[in-house]
Parts: C-alpha cells; structure tokens; sequence
C-alpha cells in the first residue's frame, strides 16, 4: 500500500489522513448497555470525519460557535425561587406544535445544561433544542444563577459541585409536568453538574437518561491542560475575562461578601476559583473544591443510564485524564471517545452549519432513551 501510495500524486497524502481517523471508542460498563447503544444509537460506532479544513483540536473549538448555524427558537422564560432568596432562570421550549406527543401532560422534557459561561443562546444549545424539536419533545434550559440577564438577589453563584441548583431544577420540573418522562444533557460543565448529581443522588432521580457532552473528569488535569502557554492565550484567559464580567455585572450584591478588587486581577480560572468560587462554596482551600468538582470521584455511584462524549485531542478535557477505567466498572456508563472533535466542537462535512457528531449523538440517544427506555431499567 504503501509502494501504491508514493507512485499515485496525491494518494500518499488521503491515504495518511485516512489513517488519523477511525471509529470511536465504545466503551462500556455492561454488555446491555453496550448493546443497546449499537441498537438504538448506531452513530457511536461509525466513524467520524472532521471537515478536512478543520480537524485540528484547538480550530474546531474556536471555529465552532461562528460555523454552525444558530437555529431560531422562542423561548418562554421562567423564574423560579430558591430556598436562600435566589433566583433560577429556566428557559422552556413547550414545542405545542408537536404532532407524535400533542398531549403536553405526557409530552417528553429534555433537560439541557450548558457550560461554564453558556445560556440558552449558545448554538450547541440552540441545535439540541431544535433536534428534540423535531423529535416532538419539550426542553427546558436551565441556566446558572445570574449569567442570563436576570438579577442576582443573593450573594451566591454557581460551581461544578454544587448541585443543589441542579436538584431544586429537577423536582421543579418533575412537579411542572408529573407525567411526562424526563431525561437531561449537560455540556462541559454542565455535564460535570450533571454527572456529580447522578453520582450524589443513585437511583434517587426522576431522569431517566443523561447525556454528558466534552465533560471535565478531573478538574487538576483539565486546569493545568489550560495552563499551558497556547491554551492560556487562547481560551484561559478569555473565560477568566467573561467569570470576571459575570462578577463585575453583579458587584453591587457579591462585593458585601467579596474583595472584587481581588477577584477582578485573577490572570488564569485557577485564581478566578482561589479567589471567588472556592470561598463562595465554603472549601477550605481550592484543592478540596477541585477534588470535589471532579466527577471522577463518583462516577462508581451513578445509578442512571448516562452516555458520556469526549474528543482524545480536547485541550479542556485531556486525554490521559478520561475515566475510562471507572467507566468499565459501572454498567450505568457509557463513554465514547473520538479522535479529533475538540471541546465542543464535532464539526463534520465539508460545511458544517446545520449538525454536527453531537447533534447526532444526542438526537439518537435521547430518542432511544424516551423510545426505548424500558430496555435500560436493569443494567445490572
């Protein structure tokens, strides 16, 4: 082949890109669960393409909110009180016009998280909204406290550890709907929040599925992944810049309990946490928050069915770092690695604007999980 390869202008070359891809790693904690993935979610084992123009990790991050295409949705807003004062931002997509669940009592809700600074505005959440759109499913968004426009009436925030947000948001909307099934996505740290619950919660949930997109497993290796001289310049230090434009938007309530100034001169997430979020969550030092932010540590107690997407070149979430291991030991789990995809990014096609391997990822398992679900009530 190889002999072939050099005699032929340009076949060298396809022949070594071809050989960069491969089908994803399927791994799994059970043979059920594997097999209803090949079943129901036939897209977890073919192979994936990068647009050839695109395949590198830290491109198809960057390139991938101005690519893809941002779908229209219309949202029905909604806020919700916590026991400390606060306040939660949900946004609903009530999908009325649903012709295969026209029942809204019985209509499927699909819960989506987005990550560390996202709203229900970004593309990644406008695309899953549009795929269970199609599906004839509800979903709700539920947004961190004070990142999507509304007032923050209390002295608190967010992190991937706390998960109390994340149960209020659960049972709220369980009440909301009491009859319709109820699964959840999660991307990045979203996805961290979502694994943590399912791991402090077993089998005390209403989801009956979870989806969990380019996840951070352990939060030491992600942070110091992002320590790195390119990976400082190119995404650190602009998510520093937007969690310190988050903090200086809400100044007048945080600073009671905060020095801002402090805050306000972190260079790195790191100091960010040092100085703001591992004080703000009661951790005696920032390591106890980041051992505890690590999902890593419970993925043994999760007792939900959750299939769990990572990229092996993601910068946020590196290689070495999947829990693979952890994953083989639960027959809950579920995890798929691709070559290339970056964080958040699964572009594929010549030009991606309208779907992406996530979008296909989440459209099938979510349907599989709502369709099929009866399948998956016994992974032991």
């Amino acid at each position: 082949m190889g002999e072939l390869a050099a005699t032929v202008p340009g076949l060298h070359w396809t022949f070594e890109m071809l050989l960069k891809y491969s089908k994803p790693k399927l791994i799994a904690g059970g043979k059920k669960f594997y097999e209803f993935l090949r079943d129901h979610c036939p897209v977890v084992t073919e192979t994936y393409y990068p647009p050839f123009w695109c395949w590198e990790s830290r491109v198809q991050t960057l390139l991938r909110p101005f690519v893809t295409a941002k779908p229209w949705v219309s949202y029905r807003n909604e806020l919700i009180r916590a026991p400390d004062g606060g306040q939660i931002s949900l946004d609903w997509f009530d999908n009325d016009s649903s012709t295969s669940h026209p029942d809204p009592s019985s209509r499927p809700t699909v819960l989506l998280l987005p990550g560390l600074t996202g709203t229900s505005r970004e593309s990644y959440i406008l695309h899953m909204v549009q795929q269970s759109r199609e599906l004839g499913y509800r979903c709700v968004v539920f947004n961190n406290r004070g990142v999507s426009g509304e007032k923050l009436l209390t002295p608190r925030t967010y992190c991937a550890a706390n998960t109390e947000d994340l149960e209020m948001v659960i049972e709220h909307v369980q009440k909301t709907h009491p009859a319709a099934p109820i699964m959840a996505a999660g991307v990045s740290m979203g996805g961290m929040m979502l694994a943590n619950y399912l791991g402090r919660k077993g089998r005390r949930t209403c989801l009956k599925g979870v989806v969990v997109f380019s996840a951070g497993w352990d939060v030491f290796e992600c942070t110091a992944s992002l320590e790195k001289p390119l990976d400082r310049f190119l995404f650190n230090s602009y998510l520093t810049s937007c969690l310190q434009a988050s903090v200086h938007r809400h100044r007048p309530v945080l600073e009671k309990n905060y020095d801002i100034d402090h805050v306000m001169k972190a260079k790195t997430i790191r100091e960010f946490d040092e100085r703001f979020t591992s004080i703000m969550f009661g951790y005696p030092t920032n390591d106890d928050y980041y051992r505890d932010a690590s999902p890593i540590h419970k993925l043994k107690s999760v007792q939900v069915p959750m299939l769990c997407l990572n990229a092996a070149d993601d910068v946020f979430s590196p290689n070495h770092a999947i829990p693979i291991e952890a994953v083989k030991q639960n027959p809950n789990l579920a995890l798929v690695i691709t070559c290339h995809g970056g964080h958040i990014g699964f572009l594929e096609g010549l030009w991606p604007r309208q779907s992406t391997y996530m979008d296909r990822v989440f459209r099938q398992f979510a349907k599989a999980v709502i369709e099929q679900g009866s399948r998956l009530t016994d992974l032991q």
